[in-house]
């Protein structure tokens, strides 16, 4: 995955790409608020986000669809380049943003901030933030933990960090199953979230989710030229200047921030910050300040999809959005590792 040159015929040809890419995300949202026991033409649709008012129309919009369809968007974006981010980072095309055991620890706070009621008695603002905000304490406490078991001679080791974070991620898994079987609550509840919840979708999660897109994804993205580096290797990255035990912690630290926000919001999306990058490598090529933004385009408009086909794959039910992309998910993976480079 070695950074060239760009031609200037081929920046626009990349632009242009993303340019797409934003259309098909755009086209995504449409057709999921389209597409429901109500269905909305993107007239009707457009007419409804413009004009809001109280009918039929402009409730389904407002209060039911367009808030879960901005999840997706966020949450999607979020997973895609987290997930390009650390597949430079960590020079495997097979790493995910699950990598380092952040999504197990966001899991473990998530699940008992559900079982322990946390949040539910409090403002309305506050309704369903129970788990994110112990999800994103979780996750971010399982990092500091895997960090600081994988520091070696003063230097963050990445062999370490990825072995400590699978360990941990065992454990983690164990302390979940713990939790479930001995708190008495009604394990669907906890077992629907944690492989993919998008419904209900509060304006609350949105806005968290939202805003911690608008901060970390230019954070990210301004590391493109450094993982550009860093992707060939460690001993190149300092003869060309780019400090890896400097740059590597803060992308590590912005990418779980990413996904600790993102588990403790829906909880487990499994596979999709895997495929998006891989996906946006293919139309934008290996310069990550391009494959980064298209995989979290490519996430979003994947994740639209999943929860579409998640609310009408089984009649008068919704299958959790993870099953979804994890069906979708597994032959790209059994492809990829199967295809000879």
């Amino acid at each position: 995955m070695q950074a060239m040159e760009v031609p200037p015929a081929r920046v626009w040809t990349r632009r242009g790409v993303v340019a797409a890419l934003v259309g098909f995300v755009a086209l995504m949202a449409i057709l999921h608020m389209g597409i429901g026991t109500i269905y909305l033409t993107p007239l009707q649709i457009l007419e409804s986000l413009f004009q809001r008012d109280d009918s039929m129309h402009s409730h389904v919009v407002w209060a039911l669809r367009l808030p879960r369809v901005l999840a997706c968007i966020c949450a999607g974006a979020l997973l895609g380049m987290t997930g390009a981010a650390f597949q430079a980072l960590f020079r495997n095309p097979l790493a995910d943003p699950y990598v380092v055991g952040v999504s197990s620890g966001a899991a473990v706070g998530g699940a008992l901030g559900i079982v322990l009621g946390v949040g539910a008695g409090w403002t309305g603002w506050l309704l369903g933030l129970g788990p994110l905000v112990m999800g994103t304490a979780g996750g971010l406490g399982a990092l500091a933990l895997v960090v600081s078991l994988s520091i070696r001679r003063g230097i963050l080791d990445p062999n370490a960090l990825l072995l400590t974070g699978v360990v941990l991620s065992a454990l983690l898994s164990s302390v979940l199953s713990l939790i479930l079987l001995w708190s008495g609550y009604d394990t669907n509840v906890v077992l629907g979230w944690l492989l993919g919840h998008m419904s209900p979708a509060h304006w609350n999660r949105v806005t968290t989710m939202g805003t911690v897109l608008l901060i970390t994804a230019p954070l990210m993205l301004s590391f493109g030229k450094q993982l550009n580096v860093l992707a060939i290797g460690d001993e190149t990255a300092q003869r060309l200047g780019v400090d890896p035990h400097r740059n590597r912690p803060l992308i590590l630290l912005i990418g779980s921030v990413m996904v600790a926000v993102t588990v403790g919001s829906i909880g487990i999306v499994g596979f999709l910050g895997l495929v998006a990058p891989h996906i946006s490598r293919r139309l934008l090529g290996v310069d990550w300040r391009y494959s980064m933004l298209g995989a979290g385009l490519v996430g979003s408009a994947l994740l639209c999809g999943a929860d579409l086909l998640a609310q009408r794959i089984v009649a008068n039910a919704e299958v959790p959005v993870g099953i979804v992309t994890a069906v979708i998910g597994a032959p790209f993976l059994i492809a990829l590792m199967r295809r000879k480079d």
